[in-house]
């Protein structure tokens, strides 16, 4: 079968490897739609970040070379032994948070040691993926496989909004106008927030922030964030989120934000940031982070799109097939700031 393989930094390739068999507990699922992560961008560029490289995983037991992708869908193809709750034919998403389940916590669990399907183990760029049942989650029978494959990140989105504290009526600064932050104004949006700002470099990307709901769209190359937002609201907004992933938009995201207010930190960095901590002890700003979801956070994505109370669809720029994965795909997102999320077609069932 056909499988996009990481390597090593700006070393991806489509290779053709075996088809996993199913086993006990295991559920192999033939791959509809993969949508490119920033987080698979990070790896891309200046990885491995997440992918174990040189000792394997100790919760998967694999490490690179490995299939990536972890934004999926598809229908289930074949079920191990053991396997409840599901039929062959079946529309899934899959929820890719590996953890060690040595905590009845989930989010503290997450935290004691975590890796992902398509960063820790093999993943969705592939023809078929052999996953455990717990991480396959149904899909109603009318659900497009298209926003199956968008699930995971607006639950990124909404578990950002949870740990934010946010309340209804709320003002909130987005920084960051690429998918997350995309999806993230429009949790926010559902979550009941009065006024959104976002900013970004990128023209493109902010009009599509107008689009999915921003009452403000700025290009910070333009225009200073802190002093726009002080134009409206003195004293800062109520809620931020930091999702470009840079030492200067982390630094603005305190300065917009109110006393006592919240910066949350929904990015992944690729190098240390320069942070005055005073920033913090003199406004009194608090910051939380957050890097993935609850089950219970997953499980609402899917029932909150299935529902049309969250439509993550406008994110979605683009379509390519598997063989393009690395000139469409994840060097389009590098060079090309119009682009936001990249669907790559495996099954292409709808």
């Amino acid at each position: 079968m056909r499988a996009a393989v990481f390597h090593d930094a700006k070393d991806i390739r489509v290779e053709d490897i075996e088809t996993p068999e199913v086993s006990e507990g295991k559920v192999k699922v033939k791959v509809a739609w993969a949508g490119i992560c920033g987080s698979d961008l990070h790896e891309y560029n200046a990885g491995p970040i997440f992918i174990p490289q040189g000792e394997a995983s100790p919760l998967t037991n694999q490490k690179a070379p490995l299939t990536m992708g972890h934004e999926f869908s598809g229908t289930v193809e074949e079920i191990g032994e053991g396997v409840e709750g599901l039929e062959v034919g079946d529309k899934v998403t899959i929820n890719p948070l590996i953890t060690q389940e040595a905590h009845e916590n989930p989010l503290v669990d997450m935290y004691k040691g975590f890796t992902f399907v398509g960063l820790g183990s093999d993943g969705g760029f592939a023809d078929y993926v052999l996953v455990d049942r717990k991480n396959v989650v149904k899909l109603d029978h009318n659900t497009s496989l298209e926003l199956g494959a968008l699930v995971e990140p607006t639950a990124v989105a909404l578990q950002a909004i949870r740990e934010s504290e946010m309340q209804f009526s709320d003002s909130v600064a987005v920084f960051g106008a690429g998918p997350i932050g995309l999806l993230t104004i429009i949790a926010a949006r559902a979550a009941g927030a009065k006024d959104i700002f976002a900013f970004d470099l990128s023209d493109e990307r902010l009009e599509k922030a107008k689009e999915v709901g921003a009452t403000h769209a700025i290009n910070s190359g333009n225009q200073d964030p802190v002093e726009y937002v002080h134009q409206f609201y003195p004293e800062g907004v109520d809620r931020t989120f930091e999702v470009a992933g840079v030492s200067i938009t982390v630094n603005q995201s305190i300065k917009v934000t109110r006393p006592r207010g919240m910066v949350t930190i929904v990015s992944i960095f690729e190098k240390p940031i320069e942070l005055n901590p005073m920033d913090l002890t003199a406004s009194g700003v608090r910051i939380s982070s957050t890097l993935a979801y609850e089950p219970d956070i997953f499980e609402a994505t899917v029932k909150m799109i299935e529902t049309g109370q969250i439509n993550p669809f406008p994110v979605i720029t683009d379509h390519i097939e598997l063989n393009e994965i690395v000139d469409k795909g994840f060097e389009a997102l590098l060079n090309d700031k119009s682009q936001s999320k990249i669907l790559v077609r495996l099954g292409g069932e709808k």
